[in-house]
This record gives C-alpha cells, structure tokens and sequence, in this order.
C-alpha cells in the first residue's frame, strides 16, 4: 500500500469506455511523517477522497481488485482515507 496525499484531479474526455464515470485523483507518495516521498501518480478513486486528504493507494493487480474495477485498465486505485496515523518514538 501507498500512502498519499490528494493533491489535484485529472480530467480525461476522451478515455477507455471502462474508465467512464470514474473519478482521476492526483496523488503526492508521502511518508509516515506526511514528508513527500516519490513521484505522482494517478489514481481512480473508490472511497470518495477530497483533496487535500491523505489516503490509502493500491497498485498492480491489487488496483483491479478495488470495487468495480475488475477488468478495468487501472494501475493504482484509492481505496482508504486515513484519519490518524501515530508512530511509536524510538
């Protein structure tokens, strides 16, 4: 999994008939610290995340396995929005 930050929104007109009516979220990789960490990268979105909200990504095969996106050309899905995170200090 891949935690994220929700940073912007893709739209697509012209796009594969299995992608229609989904929504395309921007998101920035971040650490457990909320630090970027990583490239963007383009997620459908399953749970209705906002921007700004830090979420939950899969990708891969897993992408596919999210709700309604079995057979569907997806690489990386948002399928959590996170409320807390906390870290034992070490």
């Amino acid at each position: 999994m891949i935690l994220a930050r929700i940073v912007g929104t893709v739209v697509a007109t012209q796009k594969d008939a299995r992608l229609v009516s989904s929504k395309l979220l921007v998101a920035q990789p971040i650490d457990a610290r909320g630090r970027e960490h990583g490239h963007h990268l383009v997620a459908v979105d399953t749970v209705d995340a906002g921007f700004g909200e830090t979420v939950l990504i899969v990708a891969g095969s897993s992408a596919r396995m999210a709700a309604a996106l079995q057979d569907t050309p997806v690489d990386a899905a948002v399928v959590g929005i996170v409320d807390t995170i906390e870290l034992q200090e070490s």
